[in-house]
């Protein structure tokens, strides 16, 4: 890796470059997100007074990337590095193959572009690896591997060596993913890893609290944060339709069935099968939360949950809140004559469904009404 140091201010930034001697650095924003040159956050300078101009220029700027959305992401911290002799970029990556049940190196001599454009119009440029997590990636597997992708000597060695160390550490830290890109050879024939992505399985972080103290809450959906908190798994979408459903699979059919009856969901939420009054309400809140919901599904199976407690929930919300929206309500199962009766009797405003596909029409078509 390149020498570097993190600023959050122009100021750091000189110091940081100091640190590191004569340019040229890279001025680097430090963001979740891909894409970033594009968007101009990352600049390459040779003077001191370009530095702090580069650093002032990014430094607080809302880059907007093809991974951030049109809204952008604010840019808190810069990384400033020291300038790198490329001769050449390549790509390393590795993920886990759910066909083949086992992580999978890939690498590519199109190092600095999106893998997924390179996998769209020349995926014979891609080469994989895949390897049993127990045994690992030998260093010599990793060499081979580099000289499919044109490399050669002790430059194909190096990079054996740095791609065995990435899957040693992927297995090591419950990683889904790791991407080194670009990750570049130099004039001297060294390997060196320029920009890198790593994501951890959020289900195996109670075995790393190193990298729990890492979480940058700055960088993540507030509504996305707050439900963790609440153990909701919520994830924002791009649609109009706000759903809220207990269950993974149960939700994923409900944003399918909206999309088939033409409509497009504005979130996943799944509220679990140990759902309280009190989580149904936040994860109601949640969802208002977004100022695009014009609708809202609340599709329970009543399984572990019963249905009269979510409408106990569904009801302390609407209540609490100003709804707004429609809202759509669709509960099947455990003690769903008990939940139909509150709702009933609640005095809301709220439409009853028969099954889930009667529940996503009549969803789509509120959210157009609204629209229109």
């Amino acid at each position: 890796m390149p020498r570097f140091g993190v600023a959050t201010t122009v100021e750091e930034a000189r110091q940081r470059a100091e640190e590191l001697g004569a340019g040229p650095w890279v001025v680097k924003a430090q963001i979740h997100a891909g894409g970033r040159g594009k968007g101009g956050g990352v600049k390459v300078v040779h003077t001191m007074e370009d530095l702090e101009q580069a650093a002032g220029s990014i430094l607080g700027m809302q880059l907007v990337t093809h991974q951030t959305g049109p809204e952008g992401q604010r840019v808190r911290k810069v990384m400033v590095e020291e300038g790198c002799d490329i001769a050449s970029e390549l790509y390393l990556g590795l993920v886990v193959d759910r066909v083949q049940e086992r992580p999978v190196l890939m690498a590519s001599a199109e190092g600095g572009m999106d893998i997924e454009e390179v996998a769209a119009s020349t995926p014979e440029k891609i080469h994989f690896l895949g390897f049993d997590p127990a045994v690992g990636v030998d260093p010599a597997e990793g060499t081979a591997l580099g000289e499919r992708i044109g490399l050669g000597g002790e430059t194909a060695a190096a990079f054996g060596r740095l791609a065995a160390s990435l899957a040693k550490a992927f297995v090591a830290e419950d990683c889904s993913l790791a991407e080194i890109n670009p990750l570049v050879v130099t004039g001297a024939g060294d390997v060196m890893a320029l920009d890198a992505k790593i994501n951890f399985d959020d289900n195996a972080l109670y075995r790393h609290a190193e990298l729990a103290e890492l979480r940058d809450t700055d960088e993540e959906d507030p509504r996305e944060l707050r439900a963790s908190e609440w153990d909701l798994s919520y994830i924002s979408m791009d649609g109009d339709i706000g759903c809220m459903v207990n269950g993974a699979g149960l939700a994923m059919a409900t944003m399918d069935i909206i999309k088939l009856h033409g409509g497009e969901p504005a979130n996943f939420l799944d509220v679990g099968g140990g759902a309280t009054a009190e989580r149904v309400s936040e994860a109601f809140k949640i969802i208002l939360d977004d100022p695009g919901v014009k609708a809202i599904l609340v599709n329970i199976f009543g399984g572990i949950v019963r249905c009269d407690l979510i409408a106990e929930g569904v009801i302390q919300a609407a209540r609490s809140t100003d709804l707004g929206v429609p809202l759509v309500v669709r509960l099947e199962g455990n003690k769903v004559e008990e939940g139909k009766k509150l709702l009933a009797e609640s005095g809301l405003n709220i439409t009853p469904a028969d099954d889930l596909s009667d529940a996503a029409r009549k969803a789509v078509a509120a959210a157009k009404e609204v629209t229109s």
